[in-house]
């Protein structure tokens, strides 16, 4: 495989960029009282993750890189709050995939860093 030249070829960034797409699509059924609450929130959040890879990605010192992506792992951590906090208010099942694939963007999230790290 061939140098990473943008972003979007980031597995973490691919990983997260479809949760964007998900937490949009389940926010849409949420109640109208919580459209400029926890779906205003939620999507903050879940934007921050793919948002602050891209621009990790793009500087130049590791220093910077990683503490983008880490910026990227706070708002991920935000987030699964929010799944916790959306099933636990029954506005999404407990069987939603989102916890799980949130964990996967972690992984991935851990992975990028610990290969940004180790080139300096």
């Amino acid at each position: 495989m061939g140098a990473i030249v943008s972003f979007q070829q980031l597995d973490a960034w691919k990983e997260a960029h479809s949760l964007v797409l998900k937490v949009y699509q389940v926010t849409q059924a949420f109640p109208r009282h919580e459209q400029f609450g926890l779906v205003s929130q939620m999507r903050r959040a879940a934007v921050s993750v793919p948002a602050n890879i891209a621009e990790g990605f793009k500087r130049r010192g590791i220093g910077e890189k990683v503490r983008f992506y880490n910026q990227a792992e706070a708002s991920l951590e935000e987030l699964k709050y929010y799944f916790l906090l959306s099933r636990d208010l029954g506005y999404i099942p407990p069987s939603n995939d989102l916890i799980a694939q949130s964990e996967r963007v972690g992984r991935l999230l851990s992975g990028l860093i610990s290969s940004t790290e180790r080139r300096r």
